[in-house]
């Protein structure tokens, strides 16, 4: 069992107006998660100056995040959902055929592969042995 999937992607030779502003890329962002059926919480973007822009949408099953480097033609995207995985592969064929890229690199991750099929949880209980872990201090 695994509790989600996690898509690392960089796309290379996207267009760099699109990657230069916020403005141009929020919309991408949020139509993304609307056309999916993800679930939204939150979202932030950040202007970089002169150009470039970075941005978090967070999702009730987990996050959608970019950064840009428009003077590379570049897009680095995380996409993490828990439950389907299907959804999040859904979300990066979206992004992918908005962003056009020349070029894709990219690396699939599924999280919390040890997780055991439904187990009780109750608050205040001590941790199950399997979780128990060293801890260091700094």
């Amino acid at each position: 069992m695994t509790v989600g999937i996690h898509i690392v992607a960089d796309f290379y030779g996207v267009d760099r107006d699109i990657l230069a502003y916020v403005e141009n890329l929020k919309p991408i962002f949020e139509d993304t998660v609307r056309d999916v059926k993800l679930t939204k919480i939150s979202s932030d973007y950040y202007q970089f100056r002169p150009f470039g822009a970075s941005g978090i949408v967070l999702l009730a099953e987990s996050h959608i995040s970019f950064h840009t480097w428009p003077e590379h033609g570049l897009i680095t995207l995380d996409i993490y959902t828990c439950g389907s995985p299907e959804q999040a592969e859904e979300a990066f064929r979206y992004l992918k055929n908005r962003f056009n890229p020349a070029r894709v690199e990219v690396v699939r991750i599924e999280r919390g592969k040890d997780v055991k099929e439904e187990t009780a949880y109750t608050p205040g209980a001590p941790a199950a042995p399997e979780r128990v872990g060293t801890y260091i201090s700094l």
